[in-house]
């Protein structure tokens, strides 16, 4: 069994690859100045206790999360939340990344307006086929804001230091946001094939005994058979239908329980049991929300 390897705070990241500590809660790491890590081992795991964001200038080793690996070529920005466990492969047991990496610990966005919309930056939780791939372009806008940071660690902290690191971080982020983007965009071939596919997978779910056997159709169900993450699948969905993955399940759930309904001489509460509610009220009042009427009354109206 692999050692897990835990690197609780960012002194601990940076006397790994023998980096001076500038500032106890972010650093920048430039690889080309880190000598290569003995591991002993040919691959282990690690976990960070902060964000931790990566772009790789060339293969050096191969990131494993989950059951899949990083695509880790040239111009690949990966990205890791706090806790998450990552496993980490080498061919001689020496670990030589090559690239760039800035590291946050959370207690640096606390109080911030970053630190209240951290979690909607969902490509934090975004699996292995789904990293980011820049463009040159991209990529120097990403190394420039590096440099901004790197500018502030290594000038004497004062009352502007917090705002300035933040801000700088939180540009970088809302770049990777607008760089997600085009990816979606340029991948829509692709991402049509998802949404067809997610599409029959709901019709199969719904007119199956799933609902009652299962419950309620949620989105990380046809994220996992479709072997995506939830954040990643759930952006998607809302770029190419404009709704949430949520949003969507309900609607067509809506749309199955208007039939069942108008047509079945099952009493309502027997209707929302088919459809995977524990309790009737709940399917009472999400359809009354959608349709304006209860089911009793959409029943008599019809």
């Amino acid at each position: 069994m692999d050692q897990l390897i835990r690197l609780d705070n960012i002194i601990d990241y940076n006397r790994v690859f023998g980096q001076e500590t500038l500032h106890p809660l972010v650093s920048v790491i430039d690889f080309s100045t880190c000598k290569p890590v003995k591991h002993g081992s040919k691959h282990g795991s690690v976990s960070f206790g902060f964000y931790a964001i990566f772009i790789k200038d060339v293969k050096c080793g191969d990131i494993k999360y989950g059951r899949e690996y990083y695509d880790y070529q040239e111009g690949t920005l990966i990205f890791f939340a706090p806790n998450q466990v990552i496993r980490f492969e080498t061919r001689d047991g020496n670990f030589e990344p090559k690239g760039h990496a800035l590291i946050f610990h959370p207690d640096i966005i606390q109080g911030t307006t970053l630190g209240r919309k951290i979690e909607d930056y969902t490509f934090f939780s975004y699996e292995t086929k789904e990293a980011l791939h820049l463009s040159e372009r991209e990529r120097k806008i990403i190394l420039d804001t590096l440099s901004k940071i790197v500018y502030e660690i290594e000038h004497s902290i004062d009352k502007h230091s917090k705002r300035l690191i933040v801000s700088n971080i939180e540009l970088m982020l809302n770049y990777c946001v607008r760089f997600y983007d085009r990816q979606f965009h340029i991948r829509d071939n692709v991402n049509r094939g998802i949404i067809e596919q997610f599409e029959k997978l709901l019709k199969e779910y719904l007119n199956s005994e799933k609902p009652q056997k299962i419950g309620f159709p949620h989105v990380s169900y046809f994220a996992e058979n479709l072997n995506l993450s939830a954040n990643y699948f759930g952006d998607l969905v809302k770029k190419e239908i404009g709704k949430s993955a949520q949003e969507y399940i309900q609607m067509r759930l809506i749309n199955v329980a208007k039939e069942k309904v108008f047509n079945s001489g099952k009493s309502i509460s027997e209707i929302a049991y088919e459809l995977g509610f524990k309790y009737p009220q709940h399917f009472t009042r999400m359809f009354k929300k959608k349709t304006g009427l209860s089911p009793y009354e959409f029943r008599n109206l019809n």
